[in-house]
């Protein structure tokens, strides 16, 4: 969680408070399973509200075709309020804060908000860890997935949005550019500077203007957004953490850590990045990629593909293809985009009626229906895949939208997006097996700290903006080693680290 004020996190402990109080009156026991059924028909609807995202172009309003089949397939009534995913942090932060919480609320990254693990372990959410293997779909996620969501104390607090862990996150890079110019794919970050200048400087797309960039790269309030992959192909691990010698190092403490800023910052100075990187947002960079204004782009394969298809639609060559690995790694993810919480105000019997609402969601039957709609109205069978038509468009269907919250696991899940060939589908399928070979894993997953719960925000702030402004030229490589040191002296900061290890050796026995 990032908080852009320091006077809002002096404030937390005072809101955690009331907020307990306020979501905790209805606490009751462990509701255990009723099984994965999705309801009596006989019975009244089960009226559930929910708080998640979206990616399509617009939210599915409650009309929607594919929201009222849910209804009825599952005897629910859902309230569903769609929060775009550019100010999403900032409305999770603010309805957490205010105790007026939905029946089931998206922590989109759970390990980055210390007040859904303060909350959470203090009781103010239900703890499924012992119910959820009674659901059969929801069971069927990878034991990983629940372990990367579980908090300090091994407890799982939510029902994961479920991806695969290896193989969806990387670089995608236009493969039709580099065959037009008599590159090579690259494989080391050295390879990769000479790519993305050639693509900033010698007209790509053939317009005659100076108006392509080599990395449409971004910042978000919880690190360097799409950087990230510069950051782990440097560092050789992903996130605020790397195990050196059997201990958690801060990678901002790391050699490394400053070399990819430094490379960053040459490539700001060169312009071979946005200007603006640091106020973009994600959906913005997905739209200059569209255009076909870079070169380079760190998405999963899904989003990768939308670019292409994008991108075909001028250029028929066109394609943003995923490529292996950066310096011989590639990132990985959590097994998760988020997680559903069920605040404990639930009542027992309603916890019940979600579990199973999105065990269904978990299913073929459920998570189909979500992401395609009906056959032969939605989408059409060719080669095997799920082909969508003019009507999806028009409906709202999609992985986008109803998909951010009913989906089930498939390891190829981020290969394919509605439309896509099969002989793509299986060149990103072999390229996902590939990555899994080069893959590093986050070491912090899962552990905690209450010192870092109390203080990591403000540190992190200092973090990211020390990184930014050395990007940008801002700050010297010695005023950099200089806000090393001072963090190395900081007994807080000493503090968080000790208590991290601590909590790493009790999860890793």
């Amino acid at each position: 969680m990032i908080f852009k004020r320091k006077s809002a996190m002096r404030t937390i402990p005072f809101m955690l408070a009331s907020v307990l109080l306020l979501i905790t009156a209805a606490c009751g026991s462990n509701p255990g399973s009723t099984g994965g059924s999705t309801g009596d028909q006989k019975e009244e609807p089960t009226e559930i509200s929910i708080m998640t995202t979206f990616f399509s172009q617009e939210p599915p309003d409650e009309d929607n075709v594919i929201v009222k089949e849910i209804e009825k397939r599952t005897n629910t009534k859902l309230k569903i309020t769609w929060v775009s995913p550019n100010n999403y942090a900032d409305k999770l932060n603010v309805t957490l804060a205010s105790g007026d919480l939905p029946d089931m609320i998206l922590a989109d990254y759970p390990q980055r908000y210390p007040l859904v693990k303060s909350m959470s372990q203090q009781g103010a959410f239900w703890d499924l860890t012992d119910m959820y293997k009674s659901y059969p779909n929801l069971a069927k996620f990878p034991e990983l997935t629940w372990k990367n969501l579980a908090f300090g104390d091994g407890r799982n607090y939510g029902i994961p949005r479920v991806r695969p862990v290896y193989g969806q996150t990387g670089l995608n890079i236009r493969k039709d550019w580099l065959d037009k110019l008599g590159l090579k794919e690259p494989a080391t970050t050295d390879e990769l500077y000479e790519v993305m200048k050639a693509f900033a400087t010698k007209d790509p797309d053939g317009n005659g203007k100076d108006d392509t960039y080599g990395f449409l790269g971004y910042t978000d309030p919880t690190g360097v957004g799409k950087f990230n992959v510069i950051e782990t192909a440097f560092t050789n691990t992903v996130g605020d953490w790397k195990l050196e010698d059997g201990k958690l190092t801060p990678t901002i403490f790391l050699p490394a850590q400053k070399e990819a800023l430094q490379y960053l910052n040459k490539l700001y100075a060169e312009k071979l990045i946005p200007e603006d990187f640091s106020i973009l947002k994600q959906t913005q960079t997905l739209d200059m990629m569209k255009a076909g204004k870079g070169g380079v782009d760190a998405v999963p394969m899904d989003q990768a593909w939308e670019s292409t298809a994008e991108l075909r639609k001028q250029t028929p060559e066109a394609y943003v293809m995923p490529l292996v690995s950066l310096n011989g790694t590639t990132v990985t993810d959590p097994g998760s985009f988020g997680m559903f919480m069920i605040p404990k105000k639930v009542s027992e019997a309603k916890v019940k009626k979600i579990m199973e609402f999105m065990d269904f969601g978990a299913s073929d039957e459920g998570s189909d229906l979500a992401n395609y709609g009906f056959k032969d109205v939605h989408f059409t069978e060719q080669d095997g895949f799920k082909v969508p038509t003019e009507q999806a468009k028009t409906d709202n269907v999609s992985q986008q939208a109803m998909g951010q919250i009913f989906l089930k696991f498939d390891k190829y899940q981020k290969a394919f997006k509605a439309g896509i060939p099969k002989e793509d589908y299986d060149r990103h399928a072999k390229i996902i097996d590939e990555r899994t070979k080069y893959a590093v894993l986050d070491p912090s997953i899962g552990v905690d700290s209450d010192t870092w719960i109390k203080y990591w925000p403000e540190y992190q702030k200092k973090i990211i903006d020390m990184k930014v402004k050395m990007i940008v030229g801002k700050e010297t490589p010695e005023s950099y080693d200089k806000f090393v040191e001072q963090l190395k002296a900081d007994a807080n900061f000493n503090q968080i680290i000790q208590e991290m290890n601590e909590s790493y050796k009790k999860k890793n026995g």
